[in-house]
């Protein structure tokens, strides 16, 4: 992620405690090895710096009640067709937001199974998207 991204993130983190515990390597390496998955390196980066944060939504990692481990293996019981992405967030309607294996951030809507394109990585959606308040 670009250095004035992580700037702007962690100066609002900070200003509203709302950031949580960076993510290990280890932590990293076992998440990926359990779900069969390598995660973006923009996604890496928020959860090395940020942990499990609020970025416009809440990215999960390894904390919580929502683990990204947790929520994706939960979210591919139910919609096996999601088994190549992993889920790093939720809309707050229940519909997971991903990054698949070319790192784009994408929605599954879980009423017709479709998935919609947001962004072409988890960067560009938070730069879109984060506003600060």
């Amino acid at each position: 992620m670009k250095q004035k991204l992580i700037e702007r993130l962690s100066t609002f983190l900070n200003k509203h405690k709302m950031r949580g515990t960076p993510a290990t390597d280890e932590q990293i390496e076992q998440a990926e090895k359990v779900l069969n998955v390598k995660f973006s390196s923009d996604y890496i980066d928020f959860i090395k710096h940020f942990g499990r944060a609020w970025a416009d939504i809440e990215i999960f990692a390894f904390e919580g009640n929502e683990t990204i481990v947790g929520y994706t293996q939960s979210l591919r019981e139910v919609h096996a067709e999601t088994s190549e992405n992993y889920a790093v967030a939720d809309d707050g309607a229940g519909n997971p937001i991903m990054i698949n294996p070319k790192g784009e951030v994408l929605i599954f809507y879980h009423d017709n199974g479709e998935n919609e394109i947001l962004a072409s990585s988890l960067e560009v959606f938070i730069e879109e998207n984060f506003e600060e308040w």
